[in-house]
């Protein structure tokens, strides 16, 4: 990882930020500092940002996040960000796994017991899905359903809200505005909250960019209108 110190000899006024708004930003009420790691790890890995993720997967540790859910994490982003991009975080994880003397008794299991279905909002998904792409794209509409839907999001070493708030967090980073209403919707529907919503949409204006942050905003207030 880069230090303030590299930083004074190329950019002086970026140690001024860090120090400055950067780091008043992590004090803010509006999200934990244990979700705050959430999402810049989330935002991280989407970006495939890798100078800065060894020191913010410790942080993240530091802050309540366990091993299991940042394995979890990970495995998550596979999906959502590609799988060479969650490899390339593995190799991360792995140094600061290893570090911190993170055994393998501490991570999730491979297959483990998936938490229930909602068998009326999945299936629901399910036919929206295929109604739409069913014949564009059998493939891809069966791995939605088989793999993502009914496999990955019934993983229970990360919580419901959580996985929503690394989905969204990763959409957001990675400008993919056209999945964000869907996503945002269901983190909501999982119990993150209008404030909390809001407060990942200002985080990451640090972290992934104020166009992705502006980007996520119209979507964002449409999502609220809608569900006021």
């Amino acid at each position: 990882m880069q230090t303030l110190s590299d930083s004074r000899i190329v950019a002086p006024a970026l140690e001024k930020y860090a120090e400055g708004p950067v780091a008043e930003l992590w004090k803010r009420p509006g999200l934990t500092s244990r979700d705050r790691s959430i999402v810049t790890v989330a935002a991280l890995i989407a970006r495939n940002q890798t100078i800065e993720m060894a020191y913010y997967i410790d942080r993240a540790l530091d802050n309540r996040v366990q091993p299991r859910e940042i394995s979890e994490i990970i495995t998550h982003l596979a999906s959502y960000s590609g799988w060479a991009i969650a490899m390339s975080a593995v190799s991360i994880a792995k140094t600061v796994f290893a570090q911190r003397q993170i055994g393998a008794d501490q991570l999730p299991a491979a297959s483990p017991t998936l938490l229930p279905l909602n068998q009326d909002t999945e299936q629901k998904r399910a036919a929206s899905v295929e109604q739409q792409f069913g014949k564009v794209a059998p493939g891809i509409v069966q791995y939605t359903t088989d793999v993502l839907f009914r496999d990955l999001w019934l993983r229970p070493d990360l919580a419901p809200r959580d996985r929503s708030l690394v989905t969204v967090s990763a959409l957001i980073a990675s400008g993919q505005a056209a999945q964000i209403p869907y996503h945002l919707n269901r983190a909501m529907d999982n119990g993150l909250t209008q404030t909390e919503a809001a407060e990942v949409i200002t985080h990451l204006a640090f972290y992934a960019g104020w166009p992705n942050a502006f980007s996520a905003l119209p979507i964002a207030k449409d999502v609220f209108d809608k569900r006021a």
